[in-house]
């Protein structure tokens, strides 16, 4: 199978931008997860490099020193022509339960209206597809979860709302996610998920990773309830399994 070709652009004095062909891909998407840790483990050691990684795209950022643009660009052309199969760090399903309930789900009827589906029918297709997380951005936790079935797709709310629930889950084109913050916003909201994705009060505030997976699955508004509490509480834990890459 041929190899993605790559190209760079300098991102600042402190990062360089490495971009693969402009397409929602999990070929890319491996690409980039298995190049990110190449550098990682083989090329950029040290405490100074980070990274950020999104669809098809690699950030590569030195927090403490200049880059020299020329010299690292081809140092990175000639590191991807050689890392061969690298494997990216370890990637992980997590199912996360959602309420669909009439309450959190406000969008359902008009969903069911413009793509001529039942609620029930909408309900089991998006809770039977698994989705690729390609990015994490807009709000912190935000991710971007590619995957939805192609009878789900729907255009974003010609007016956004100015306040959408902490938790919401939306749908708008090939995506669908979930807001970790209470925020404005114009997906169209099918349900409620309790599992809080970013809280910056703990070590590591987004469990979640790109190249991670994602599957809801659908619970009762009182089993909703009970969820919050374990969350509030400290036990709540959710359900992961690890995958190839």
């Amino acid at each position: 199978m041929e190899i993605p070709q790559i190209r760079t652009k300098p991102f600042g004095v402190h990062a360089v931008l490495v971009e693969w062909p402009v397409e929602v891909s999990e070929l890319i998407l491996n690409k980039i997860l298995q190049f990110e840790s190449f550098l990682k483990i083989q090329c950029l050691e040290g405490a100074n490099w980070e990274y950020v990684s999104a669809y098809n795209s690699l950030l590569v950022v030195n927090t403490k020193m200049t880059i020299d643009y020329v010299s690292f660009s081809k140092e990175l052309q000639h590191w991807y022509a050689s890392m061969g199969e690298a494997k990216p760090y370890k990637r992980y399903l997590w199912r996360l339960p959602v309420s669909y309930d009439p309450g959190f789900g406000i969008d359902l009827d008009d969903i069911s209206v413009q793509l001529k589906i039942e609620i029930s029918e909408l309900i089991r297709l998006h809770t039977s597809h698994v989705y690729t997380i390609y990015g994490i951005g807009f709000l912190p936790g935000f991710m971007y979860l590619g995957g939805l079935p192609e009878v789900l797709e729907i255009s974003r709310k010609a007016t956004p709302r100015l306040k959408v629930e902490k938790g919401a889950v939306g749908i708008a084109g090939k995506q669908t996610g979930v807001y970790p913050q209470e925020s404005p916003g114009g997906w169209n909201i099918v349900g409620n998920c309790p599992v809080p994705i970013f809280d910056a009060t703990k070590k590591e505030p987004c469990f979640v990773s790109v190249g991670d997976q994602i599957q809801f699955y659908k619970v009762s508004r009182a089993k909703y309830d009970l969820h919050k509490i374990e969350v509030e509480v400290g036990i709540y834990q959710p359900e992961k399994i690890q995958i190839d890459a």
